[in-house]
């Protein structure tokens, strides 16, 4: 995993031909807005997160966000420990993305 700063990750991402979103929210948090092209699997659900991911392309390059940063670098160190060699953490999360600070 790799910590990216919101403007590496963009920055990265847009150029990145091989690089998959993923929002690791619940649905009612992507209810509140989201990254269009993002795929939402949804840490909280524990096995159900685990069998989603063995279906991702581990040759693809994963940006992965929550709300505030934690539950996307969990999901990062997840998706590492599986096999998958290229994952981004977005720190600060999406609420940062938005322009919102975020206190946990």
């Amino acid at each position: 995993m790799k910590e990216l700063s919101q403007e590496e990750w963009r920055s990265q991402l847009e150029k990145d031909e091989k690089g998959v979103i993923l929002d690791v929210r619940t649905e009612e948090e992507v209810e509140d807005g989201y990254i269009p092209t993002a795929k939402n699997l949804d840490i909280y659900k524990g096995q159900e997160f685990v069998n989603e991911v063995e279906k991702l392309d581990k040759d693809k390059n994963y940006y992965i966000y929550c709300r505030s940063g934690k539950r996307s670098a969990q999901a990062c160190t997840i998706l590492d420990q599986m096999g998958f060699t290229n994952t981004y953490n977005l720190e600060g999360g999406f609420m940062e993305w938005k322009g919102e600070k975020v206190e946990d």
